[in-house]
């Protein structure tokens, strides 16, 4: 009795560690973060603009202009996916969620996204082509220090 228990703990353990050893191997291909996959179908959340882009969120050019250029694009940001993951830390629901508030300011990957999705959009493409080029980590290119409107 006790030799069939060690074999079944040690089974038991064995599946747990095989589990927790393949979790890093995981494709990241199949974790893309939340987005929309349609345009929106009712009116999105305001993206902070004006006045409310001073204070101590907005020290640097390039958050101001992050937060421009998403507010030219609110619909492409929501069919886009960001890759801080703060869909799953924040509850957001697409890259646009970033720039309701001041998480886009504070976070590179936002300012980094928005600013790739608005150039993208600029050149004619679409959101899922836009979306595309985030999984495929283009954005990580921008450099948030010469971006600008």
């Amino acid at each position: 009795m006790i030799g069939n228990m060690k074999r079944l703990l040690g089974c038991a353990a064995l599946v747990l560690v095989t589990l927790a050893a393949s979790a890093q191997f995981s494709d990241p291909a199949n974790d893309v973060p939340a987005y929309n996959a349609a345009p929106p179908t009712h009116a999105l959340p305001p993206i902070m603009s004006g006045t409310q882009l001073t204070g101590p969120y907005f020290s640097h050019p390039y958050q101001i202009a992050a937060y421009k250029m998403a507010a030219k694009v609110p619909g492409v940001l929501h069919q886009e996916p960001c890759y801080c993951h703060c869909d799953r830390a924040m509850g957001h629901n697409s890259l646009h969620s970033c720039f309701e508030g001041t998480h886009g300011a504070e976070c590179a990957t936002c300012m980094k996204e928005g600013i790739y999705a608005y150039r993208e959009t600029k050149k004619g493409r679409t959101p899922a082509q836009i979306r595309a080029g985030i999984e495929r980590g283009e954005w990580e290119k921008v450099d948030l220090e010469t971006a600008t409107m």
